[in-house]
């Protein structure tokens, strides 16, 4: 199941998830871009949000208002569904209405994967190669992985560090693209907010930091997150050719 977390007030860009992607709300149109996938769910805080899911055909569950956190925000979702300890659920940001399908069936290929080899992985997760201009943008989250292709460390910050100032580095940029169990996504909301996850802003840190690990698959992706106006009219620029 993809569900959607969608929280009406952002602090960076009020109502995002409202604001008109080609036709459609943005919410509206990240759901339609994935719904080849698997059912769809829009998990929010707004009855105007689930008005919104209905007239489209979705499926919406009210969740609470209090949640720091769009993980927090579908875990309360499948417990309300009472789905089972064993269901892939894929997280698919509200404000990704350009994510390619392809780059969300990774994600899910890759949670099928441990499951039917029951590996030691807690969230699988998704990077793309980006240039060191765009690493620059603390917007755009750099992930440090091992060579069994899991996170280390995610940073805002441009790490790695070159040293030795090599100028065609490239950079390894994540994507808030999200897979879990039912059983694996309750553990994590179960842990405490961590020291790191707080510093950075980065709740993919709290599993690192209590010693769990998140799996990484490698994609081609044009698509980015709209946080800010800038965003959306760059996204505009580009996708609506």
């Amino acid at each position: 199941m993809i569900i959607i977390p969608a929280r009406l007030n952002s602090s960076r860009f009020a109502n995002k998830i409202l604001v008109d992607i080609l036709g459609l709300p943005m919410v509206i149109r990240t759901a339609k871009q994935v719904s080849s996938l698997d059912k769809v769910v829009i998990a929010t805080d707004s009855q105007e949000v689930i008005d919104l899911a209905k007239e489209h055909g979705f499926d919406a569950v009210m969740t609470s208002s209090e949640h720091q956190s769009g993980t927090d925000r579908i875990n309360e979702a499948v417990n309300i569904l009472n789905l089972s300890d064993d269901e892939i659920i894929v997280n698919v940001q509200g404000d990704e209405p350009f994510i390619e399908v392809e780059v969300v069936q990774a994600v899910i290929n890759r949670v099928k994967q441990i499951k039917e080899n029951n590996e030691d992985i807690m969230i699988t997760s998704c990077y793309k190669e980006i240039s060191s201009e765009l690493a620059d943008d603390p917007n755009h989250v750099k992930v440090i992985l091992d060579e069994d292709s899991n996170a280390i460390y995610f940073s805002r910050a441009k790490v790695p560090y070159h040293r030795d100032h090599y100028e065609a580095a490239t950079y390894s940029g994540h994507l808030g693209i999200y897979g879990f169990t039912k059983k694996s996504l309750n553990n994590f909301c179960e842990l405490k907010s961590s020291k790191l996850e707080n510093i950075e802003k980065l709740e993919q840190l709290r599993a690192i930091d209590n010693g769990f690990k998140i799996a990484m698959v490698k994609v081609e992706s044009k698509s980015f997150g709209i946080d800010t106006q800038q965003d959306l009219d760059n996204a505009i620029k580009i996708f609506s050719k």
